[in-house]
């Protein structure tokens, strides 16, 4: 069980969340691309920058009234600060897989594996989890790669907000912001895939993703 003291936190935290997006003005875009795989129950991987994350939980459960699909996994670190993300993305009906990306990638790397064999998709912020910011790291091909999976780009913007002073520039969309969410189209990853090369066009399209929810908040 999760001690009381970071259960009342998560709760907290997802409250207030919940509050914030309910006021926002929300553009939703590209659902379309993915729904196939929703509805055939096709494992993907989301992919979307570290500091555009915080939105993604609620999102889901929301999405996730309105749609059949397969449940989603997130990674989350053995740290005190990784059971406090678990505990939160839990609040949100998200799984959360323990390992850590950043002290050798492979442990983290099989433990979502499994998640995708087991049933689940899975969002992976590529940048994380200490950057540099909006760089692919190699983690998120290998792992489409091994599972089968297609790679789903995700691109978050809101104006106004505040952009924290941390290494990934953390976006928190002020109230009654213009913020948009728009899904990429589906990448394939091969097997036998060249990564190097499947790597940079994830790169670009996460890119172009972010730009196009960038041009919908735009006044």
């Amino acid at each position: 069980a999760r001690p009381p003291s970071e259960r009342l936190a998560a709760a907290g935290a997802a409250g207030l969340v919940g509050l914030l997006a309910r006021s926002l003005r929300l553009r939703i875009e590209g659902t379309e691309h993915v729904e196939p795989h929703w509805r055939a129950g096709r494992p993907v991987v989301y992919a979307v920058w570290h500091g555009r994350l915080l939105l993604l939980p609620w999102l889901y459960a929301r999405l996730r009234r309105t749609r059949a699909g397969r449940p989603v996994a997130i990674l989350a670190s053995r740290s005190r600060d990784g059971a406090l993300v678990s505990a939160y993305a839990a609040r949100f009906g998200l799984a959360a897989v323990r390992g850590s990306s950043s002290r050798g990638g492979a442990p983290a790397l099989r433990a979502l594996l499994t998640a995708i064999r087991n049933g689940h998709d899975a969002a992976v912020a590529p940048d994380g989890p200490r950057g540099p910011a909006g760089v692919l790291r190699p983690g998120l091909v290998a792992l489409a790669s091994l599972a089968g999976a297609d790679v789903v780009p995700l691109g978050v913007a809101a104006r106004p907000a505040w952009r924290l002073h941390t290494w990934d520039r953390f976006l928190i969309p002020l109230p009654l912001a213009r913020t948009a969410i728009v899904f990429g189209e589906p990448i394939a990853v091969a097997a036998a895939a060249d990564r190097a090369l499947a790597a940079k066009r994830v790169q670009a399209a996460l890119e172009e993703i972010t730009a196009r929810a960038e041009a919908l908040v735009r006044p």
